[in-house]
């Protein structure tokens, strides 16, 4: 007779909340200078408000795919994008994140002409998936990275 694997109470709780991730294709969409971040599903670009993804989220690391962009306008009014998708070497907690995107976030940013820079963003996906130029662009309009408006500091 075979002895019974031991009960692993950490990896099992790590695979329901990666589960639960995944069937609810969940993204962190975070978007500057109005430094609104929501989490949304990237499928549907609607806004995620659940308790339990929060919880599950933030509580395990994850292999993250990261598609950064920045959105601008030039002279007539022709609205823009430019865009990179990274995927991070290791695993990383949410809050860790930025740390970790930082350098590209930023080369981003300044290889963009200043005058036509709107805004800037990323979308962060807890899986090695691929967005498409499309589904990004979508998630950000429905997010509203065309239309923000700068915090006060």
């Amino acid at each position: 007779m075979s002895k019974r694997k031991a009960n692993n109470g950490f990896a099992r709780a790590e695979r329901s909340c990666r589960s639960l991730l995944r069937t609810n294709h969940v993204s962190v969409v975070n978007l500057d200078p109005s430094g609104t971040q929501i989490m949304a599903n990237w499928k549907s670009c609607r806004q995620i408000r659940s308790l339990a993804i929060a919880h599950a989220l933030f509580e395990f690391s994850c292999r993250w795919t990261i598609y950064c962009s920045a959105m601008c306008r030039d002279e007539r009014g022709v609205e823009y994008v430019k865009s990179v998708e990274i995927s991070p070497e290791g695993i990383y907690k949410v809050e860790r994140l930025t740390d970790a995107i930082e350098h590209y976030y930023l080369e981003l940013r300044n290889s963009c002409n200043p005058n036509h820079l709107i805004g800037s963003g990323w979308i962060a996906v807890p899986a090695e998936v691929s967005l498409e130029e499309a589904q990004a662009a979508r998630l950000f309009y429905a997010a509203g990275a065309w239309h923000q408006v700068k915090v006060a500091a």
